[in-house]
């Protein structure tokens, strides 16, 4: 099959052998992939990655290794989104649902399990959604950032009405922003990019440029998905005594941080990473969450380096590589 290759650094197209499902395992042939801010960091040496990246995708089961006894036949032909991490399914951690978190998992597009930008992937039957009718391709491929910005409310009690700032302008911070104002909280989002802010303010919200933010502390709740140690500062500085910062930048190399203000002023801090896809197609279905406006460009696969190329650019948006 085809495939986008990274290796020290470098994105190149090429030709590697079709992946083979694991007993419990679907073939899925992919029909759309989403870059994410995480496939641009892996391309610069985020995790010493080498291999076939993508995480964010819609494709159609076309075979099912399935052992005796293990349903999977319903899953044949049918348009699909998946679960990014597999864990061993025998530990303490997957005995207590946190899969996610596995000592021993692969996760789709970033560690032992090869990505969505090519024309094959696999992944667990008990990994896969079923994708609604009326869902487009362009929609469905927004399921895991958007299970992301859910994840905010399974991770943080946020009453409806709370004051909450989002810091950062790309793709999950958009999301992020827009979840949150479907559950009520009086928002402030922050961004560099007149453009997404823009849209922000079209989406009915206050948003500003990060230079004209006056920092006060008063937000019970901040954001951070700039992918900016700046942001990161900004959003400390901004919240209440006693108040919560969510990080969901994944930051390639250290960050440094005066953690004794943290401690001071009772800052509960929350990793956020990955997040529930059944009320993320929930909300897609119901139309409620505009994501087709995120998109920017789309490639064919046998573009994706330019792909890679555009969707570092600083104002691009959501650049997509279809799979014929």
């Amino acid at each position: 099959m085809q495939a986008l290759l990274l290796d020290n650094g470098a994105a190149r197209l090429t030709r590697v052998d079709d992946p083979r499902p694991a007993p419990g395992e679907a073939l899925i042939q992919v029909r759309l992939t989403g870059l994410c801010r995480t496939d641009l960091e892996l391309a610069r040496g985020y995790m010493d990655f080498s291999g076939i990246p993508g995480h964010e995708f819609v494709g159609e089961v076309v075979q099912v290794n399935r052992p005796d006894g293990f349903p999977g036949g319903e899953w044949m032909g049918r348009r699909v989104v998946g679960e990014i991490n597999a864990g061993c399914g025998r530990c303490a951690w997957c005995r207590g649902g946190l899969e996610r978190h596995c000592p021993d998992r692969t996760v789709l597009g970033l560690a032992g399990r090869s990505g969505s930008l090519a024309e094959y992937l696999t992944l667990p039957l008990s990994n896969l959604h079923p994708v609604p009718g009326g869902v487009s391709d362009r929609a469905a491929v927004f399921t895991e950032p958007l299970a992301a910005a859910l994840e905010i409310l399974e991770q943080a009690h946020v009453p409806p009405g709370a004051r909450v700032l989002v810091v950062g302008d790309g793709k999950l911070g958009l999301l992020a922003a827009r979840v949150l104002q479907i559950h009520g909280c009086e928002l402030l989002c922050l961004g560099s990019h007149e453009a997404k802010l823009d849209l922000l303010r079209r989406w009915g919200l206050r948003a500003l440029h990060h230079q004209n933010f006056a920092g006060k502390r008063d937000f019970d709740l901040a954001v951070e998905a700039s992918g900016s140690p700046g942001g990161f500062e900004t959003a400390r500085a901004a919240l209440k005594p006693r108040g919560t910062l969510v990080l969901k930048s994944t930051y390639h190399g250290a960050l440094t941080l005066n953690a004794a203000l943290l401690v001071i002023d009772e800052i509960t801090v929350l990793g956020s990473r990955c997040g529930p896809f059944a009320p993320a197609l929930r909300l897609l279905e119901a139309g409620l969450v505009a994501v087709e406006e995120l998109v920017s460009a789309a490639y064919p696969l046998s573009r994706a380096e330019e792909a890679f190329e555009h969707a570092a650019r600083p104002e691009a948006l959501k650049v997509l590589v279809t799979v014929p």
